[in-house]
């Protein structure tokens, strides 16, 4: 259901009962499952994939392009599971021709304020609390959570079940 203060790209594939509430945006090449919900002033750019019965909170943007200088505009991915709740004004880049995608698994909650960066891979179950951010090129397993204000460095792998407290730099792989 659009609201009429919304735009949608007339590319854009939406499911017939996904929920877009006024002032967002969703532009061209954008895919969104059955169930979905858009809060207000959400962004969603090109190449979002984004799966059945989400929560995006008001002022997240998907799938802007990455703060990465080798990114040349080619098309590639923000791809989001199932189930996955993104809140308030978090951001998540598409990728870059390294690994053509960033991928959120299905049943994650990224709460307020987190930045998942281009190629970032991250498995399903996870829970980002506010302000957790990952710089590009990180992989995460299943079931792991970082507390909050959490900065993990790029190419870093954090294992599955890994938790992470609050306030860490994470400079280094994490064992699952």
């Amino acid at each position: 259901m659009n609201q009429p203060l919304a735009y949608v790209h007339p590319g854009a594939k939406i499911a017939k009962n996904v929920v877009i509430e006024p002032f967002t945006t969703i532009h061209n090449n954008v895919i969104i499952g059955d169930g979905t919900w858009i809060g207000s002033n959400v962004t969603i750019m090109e190449g979002a994939r984004i799966g059945k019965n989400c929560n995006i909170f008001p002022g997240a943007v998907i799938s802007a392009p990455p703060q990465d200088l080798k990114y040349e505009g080619e098309e590639t991915t923000v791809v989001i599971g199932n189930n996955t709740t993104i809140r308030e004004c978090a951001t998540i880049h598409k990728g870059t021709r390294d690994r053509m995608k960033t991928v959120i698994g299905k049943n994650c909650l990224i709460m307020a304020y987190c930045h998942i960066a281009h190629d970032c891979f991250v498995g399903n179950n996870c829970i980002f609390s506010n302000n957790s951010t990952l710089a590009g090129h990180v992989t995460i397993g299943d079931n792991v959570i970082l507390a909050g204000l959490v900065a993990v460095h790029q190419f870093v792998s954090i294992g599955n079940h890994a938790f992470v407290t609050g306030g860490s730099l994470v400079r280094k792989d994490v064992p699952p």
